[in-house]
């Protein structure tokens, strides 16, 4: 009642005589509808609505811009029925009523298109308004202002509620189309707008009808200019709104404004500069379908990048000298201008699409270092300002996109982009110095972010253009005119350039630039300060080391000359070795001093050290207990040297404590250091004047020790290996039983109650160290362990197992080391475990015979070779006992016998086409790794059986090629380079194995050789791409009675595929044309099986990284799939693995999306932005996606 009361009150005034008044009690209403308690009955809202439309038209300017905000909140408050009614009645003054009320009605209008919220009242306010506004835009007689109007707000309308308006688009289409062909350019400008609002909601069909219209009056050779500009705007605007779904009209489009641009007359300026603009908008939209354009359209970029009818540029451009400095204000005083010339726009679009070009075409960076980059250095001289800044953007982008497509490259050939850069530096430093002389600041800045993005691509390249450079930084720096902008750029570049070049290339520039930089930091802008004080902390690194270098190499120079002069300099050593000690007490120099005493002791002149002996041991044992990781590795050195050269004149008692500091660097979490710490203690075992008391010291102390770390499975490699020689230096040592030790080491096998069974590689670790033990101790002890192992192998009781597994390991451990054949069949001891019925045991066994085989090859090998082929049920084990005799031959780089080979290789093709999967990749390891021993005798046979009639065959030998491509270099690569497409070329095979094994074949080549198959890319391309479309043929049903399983064969292939692609992107981003790629084959792969998403999600994130433009450009087709992914529910009764892979699943998804979030800009898709709200507005999503990125 209260709210009545005041709102009668409210609509008297605003009926009133006084303007202000009436201006009061506006405001009033304004404030009452804006309160969320506002409610209003049936009467009310009818006066509410009556006397606002009366206020519209207010001759007081300031009530009626009251009212029209008044609207906004009304709309909410009142029926549907009612903002229908005001609509109607707004429509009805925009197009009959006076003029003077013409535009507020229509800001009236689009202040209720704004606020509509719900769909219903949308799709009343449609229903009502649409009619109108299309007789307003093509009934007859009426004016300009009129259709503009209406045009401006059926853009809006269109904008928002496009999609909702189907039904009318057919007739919404043909009435904008009319009016491309009006005579007034103010109603083209907006139709062109309208037509692309609506564009993006058309079908297909009215999209082609849309093109063909306009396409039609393109053609038409009586056109008049102007509408021919309209039109190729029309083309560009459709093209923007609609993105790749533009793609198949552009063989009607593009010849035509390739075309336009080059016949249209001198001063027609501007349909060049549409022309272009149309292009550029294809080349970031429609990368796929433009690719035969490419080089046309390259051709053309770089012809208009320097049009320029009306100026001829005569100034000498080789002059570099200084003297252009003082020209330099007379030459800018009498610099052409001329109002008229709008050429530069031409020369704006050319340079914006010449950039999209590169951001697009990862695969054309070598062609555009060739023909683009002389020609866009030379354009940094370009006269008018906004032009030369879209130049330099073009420039950068080029850096760009060479820094993508090289990331973790490292070769430099003469193909690479990176080498082509580095040709052009001393060209872009000389232009860009001239650059930096001109008057204007923004020149400068730009300048300085290529001289930026230049150090960031190519670190060390500017080490010989230093000099040339330090005057632009310092007059950046130093002059009156500077900005803080330009400044802060000049030391952005600076810091990055001192920071990526080593300090000698600035010494003799140290004076110029640190004047200028300390001026900076007492700025009164805060950002130059802290710019500054960036830059002094590098100029500080740059002039620091001379000091602390000098310190370092006196220190290792007199090392030096010590060991290499101390038999001449007896005198003088009681003299300097003290000062050399004394360096080893400060921080900063006792590495160093370390190190020298690792060089004296290493001289074979054998250097008195007696005066500073005991102080050296003394400081270097102390030393390894400090934290400083790099000083305790350099002491353990140090410290072996010593030994090895003056043990006899360090007591015992210091061995002593060098132990008891050991121990406590032996652990698995640094590798290195314990096998420096062992290989010091196998030192101070074997110095044999060593007392007895060290022995029993390590017994005590390191031991334990080694006996904890080989039970490991993070152990390997150098420290493996010094663990193997502590144990034989442990039992050459005074009074250390053989017995004991080998007791320990077996029994740290066994599993104990606190921590389990032991990992599976410590029993390797284990094994080792037993058979170099048993060796080292003497052919006695050898013969005696090899008998008791074959006993235990000989009780085949089933709790003997882990016994067994380990003594098998042992066997085939030692046997590799020495000649067992004076065992009487040990070899068939151990295939008797064969049959055990253990997995494990059984892999030790074939391990065991094949290590066994290595110690006498010409005794056990022909009998593997036998057995494989007369024990078809041991086939599987016998050959991973050949795969061991063959990749140990091939690690030790050791030679077959010729008759050998011929056995095994006849053998290993026999069973290329065996049934079983595991027995065809052990036969195309064992394969793979003889290519390595013998590659001319192996690659013309595997060459051979790639034309074979049995699948499984033609898929074995392409895996054997996998298998013998490493990653270190070896004399099969240039005997395999011209044969490789024989193997990859299967990729066309019709049996799927065959297929994908050569995509696994070429995974391995793009990771391990990638310059090996670069040239045979453009063909291999499309083929692996192929590999990655779900098959219908390859999906079948399986009956099984109650229900029926669908078996997709095809799956592996598939995620094979796809992964390929995903090393392919890391290793020859520039050869794979990412857009051709994305859709339609990574859109199909993103709705795949779990197992191709996964693979799909990572390779999405990579080309958002690497090729932002490409993604973006199909952004709106990806995201159903991507939606689909993360709203996936799994069913009710699913199990905990399917609910977790699901998790997984959704994870992988967002972290696809935060990619995709990253670098889509302003002009997103709206598809996107509604998705990202989507996720905001679900907790369970949003924490999700919140964590992921934030990873």
């Amino acid at each position: 009642m209260a709210t009545n009361l005041v709102m009668t009150s409210i609509l008297e005034k605003m009926t009133g005589k006084d303007k202000d008044y009436r201006y009061m009690a506006t405001s009033d209403l304004l404030n009452e509808l804006n309160k969320p308690s506002f409610k209003a009955d049936a009467d009310l809202e009818i006066k509410l609505s009556n006397i606002i439309i009366q206020q519209l038209d207010d001759a007081a300017g300031d009530v009626s811009g009251l009212a029209v905000k008044c609207l906004a909140p009304l709309v909410k408050k009142v029926s549907e029925a009612q903002v229908v009614e005001i609509a109607n009645k707004l429509c009805d003054k925009l197009l009959n009523g006076k003029d003077q009320h013409r535009d507020i009605a229509s800001i009236a209008l689009k202040t209720i298109v704004a606020e509509v919220s719900t769909q219903s009242l949308a799709q009343s306010i449609l229903i009502a308004v649409t009619p109108q506004l299309i007789k307003g835009i093509t009934g007859p007689g009426k004016s300009t202002e009129i259709k503009c109007e209406c045009l401006d707000i059926l853009c809006d309308v269109l904008h928002k509620f496009g999609n909702l308006m189907a039904a009318d688009h057919g007739l919404l289409l043909s009435a904008l189309l009319s009016q491309l062909n009006s005579n007034q350019a103010s109603v083209r400008k907006k139709t062109v707008s309208c037509i692309a609002s609506l564009a993006s909601s058309l079908s297909e069909d009215l999209l082609a009808k849309a093109t063909d219209e306009v396409v039609r009056n393109l053609r038409n050779k009586s056109t008049k200019s102007e509408l021919t500009r309209t039109n190729i705007q029309m083309i560009g605007a459709l093209s923007r709104a609609v993105g790749y779904r533009f793609g198949p009209h552009l063989v009607d489009t593009v010849p035509v404004l390739i075309n336009y641009c080059t016949s249209a007359s001198e001063n027609d300026e501007e349909l060049r500069e549409y022309s272009l603009q149309a292009l550029e908008s294809f080349l970031l939209r429609c990368p796929r379908d433009i690719s035969s354009y490419c080089d046309e359209i390259l051709r053309l970029s770089l012809e208009y990048l320097s049009y320029d009818p009306n100026f001829t540029d005569n100034m000498e451009e080789d002059t570099d000298d200084e003297s252009l400095e003082e020209e330099e204000d007379d030459e800018s005083a009498n610099e052409y201008t001329d109002d008229e010339d709008v050429s530069w726009k031409v020369r704006r679009a050319a340079a914006k699409c010449l950039a999209a070009l590169i951001v697009s075409r990862p695969e054309l960076l070598s062609k555009l270092y060739e023909e683009a980059c002389p020609k866009l250095i030379d354009r940094f001289k370009e006269r008018e300002e906004n032009v030369k800044m879209d130049v330099f953007n073009t420039f950068i982008e080029l850096l760009r996109q060479t820094g993508n497509v090289t990331k973790g490259q490292n070769d430099m050939n003469e193909l690479s982009p990176r080498w082509l850069l580095k040709q052009e530096v001393p060209k872009i430093v000389k232009s860009i110095n001239r650059q930096l002389r001109e008057k204007s600041i923004k020149t400068k800045v730009g300048a300085f972010s290529v001289l930026k993005e230049l150090v960031v691509v190519l670190p060390d390249c500017l080490a010989e253009h230093i000099g040339s450079l330090i005057p632009g930084i310092e007059k950046a720096l130093s002059d009156k005119s500077s900005t803080s902008n330009l400044k802060i750029e000049a030391l952005i570049f600076t810091r990055l350039v001192l920071s990526s070049h080593t300090p000698p290339v600035f010494h003799p520039h140290i004076k110029a630039l640190s004047g200028p930089v300390l001026s900076a930091v007492g700025e009164r802008y805060y950002k130059v300060t802290a710019e500054a004080l960036k830059v002094c902390g590098e100029l500080v690194r740059v002039v620091r080391p001379d000091i602390e270098e000098v310190k370092e190499c006196a220190i290792s120079c007199m090392g030096r000359v010590v060991a290499t002069f101390g038999d001449n300099l007896s005198t003088e050593l009681p003299a300097c070795l003290p000062v050399l000690v004394d360096r080893m007490g400060n921080e900063i120099t006792r590495l160093t001093a370390v190190k020298a005493f690792a060089v004296i002791a290493a001289s074979p002149l054998q250097i008195d050290l007696s005066c500073v002996l005991e102080h050296v041991i003394a400081e270097l044992t102390a030393f390894l207990r400090k934290a400083n990781r790099a000083l305790r590795q350099a002491t353990l050195g140090t410290l072996n040297s010593l030994i090895v050269a003056y043990g006899d004149k360090i007591g015992p008692s210091a061995y002593e404590i060098i132990i008891v500091e050991l121990s406590s660097l032996i652990s698995d979490s640094d590798l290195h250091m314990t096998a420096l710490a062992l290989e010091l203690c196998c030192t101070l075992m074997d110095d044999r004047r060593s007392s007895p008391s060290v022995g029993l010291a390590v017994r005590n102390k390191v031991l334990p020790q080694a006996l904890t770390l080989i039970k490991s499975s993070l152990l390997q490699g150098q420290a493996l290996l010094a663990l193997q020689y502590f144990f034989a230096a442990l039992v050459s040592s005074a009074n250390t039983s053989f017995d004991v030790l080998l007791e320990s080491l077996l029994s740290s096998a066994k599993p104990s109650p606190q921590s389990g069974g032991v990992a599976k590689q410590a029993l390797y670790s284990i094994a080792q160290c037993v058979a170099v033990l048993c060796l080292a101790a003497g052919d006695q002890e050898c013969l005696s362990t090899v008998e008791m192992l074959t006993e235990i192998l000989k009780d085949d009781s089933s709790s003997n197992s882990a016994k067994q597994h380990l003594a098998l390991l042992c066997l085939g451990e030692i046997g590799r080391r020495k000649d067992l054949s004076s065992h009487a069949h040990i070899e068939n001891i151990v295939i008797e475990s064969f049959q055990s019925p253990f997995e494990e045991i059984k892999s030790a066994a074939s391990y065991a015979l094949g290590n066994i085989a290595v110690g006498n090859l010409s005794k056990y090998l022909p009998f593997i070779l036998d057995q494989i082929d007369n024990q078809q049920k041991k086939q599987y084990l016998l050959l991973h006992s050949l795969k061991e005799v063959i990749v140990r031959q091939s690690v030790d780089k050791a030679e077959f016998q010729d008759s050998s080979v011929e056995k095994i290789l006849k053998l290993l093709f026999n069973h290329c086409e065996s049934d079983e999967e595991g027995v065809r990749n052990v036969v195309a390891e064992c394969l793979g790794k003889i290519a390595l021993i013998e590659p001319s005798k192996l690659v013309p046979a595997l060459k051979v059986r790639t034309t074979s009639p049995t699948a499984f065959t033609r898929a074995t030998v392409v895996i054997a090629v996998k298998y013998s491509i490493v990653e270190r270099p070896e004399k099969i690569d240039e005997i395999i380079y011209p044969e490789i497409s024989s193997f990859l070329m299967l990729i066309k095979d019709h049996d799927r194995h065959v297929r994908r094994a050569a995509v696994l074949a070429l995974s391995t080549f793009a990771h391990n050789k990638p310059n090996l198959i670069k040239g045979l890319l453009p063909e291999l391309l499309p083929l692996l791409y192929d590999q990655t479309i779900v098959k219908q043929e390859l999906i079948r049903t399986v009956d099984l009675g109650p229900f029926k399983h669908i078996v997709d064969d095809g799956l592996e292939l598939r995620k094979a595929a796809f992964e390929c692609v995903d090393t392919l992107l890391d290793s020859c981003l520039d050869q794979v044309n990412p857009s051709s790629f994305i859709v339609p084959y990574l859109k199909s792969g993103l709705d795949d099986h779990y197992d191709v998403k996964m693979p799909c999600h990572l390779i999405l994130s990579k080309l958002a990284d690497k090729c932002p433009s490409a993604v973006l450009a199909v952004l709106d087709s990806l995201v159903d799939p991507l939606q689909k992914t993360i709203n996936f529910k799994p069913k009710q009764d699913a199990v905990k693995q399917e609910v977790d892979r699901n998790e997984d699943m959704i994870r992988s998804a967002l972290r696809a999306i935060a990619s995709l979030n990253r670098i889509s800009g302003g002009d997103c898709s709206l598809k996107f932005k509604n998705l990202m709200t989507e996720i905001s507005k679900s907790p369970t999503l949003w924490d999700k996606y919140y964590s992921i990125k934030n990873e």
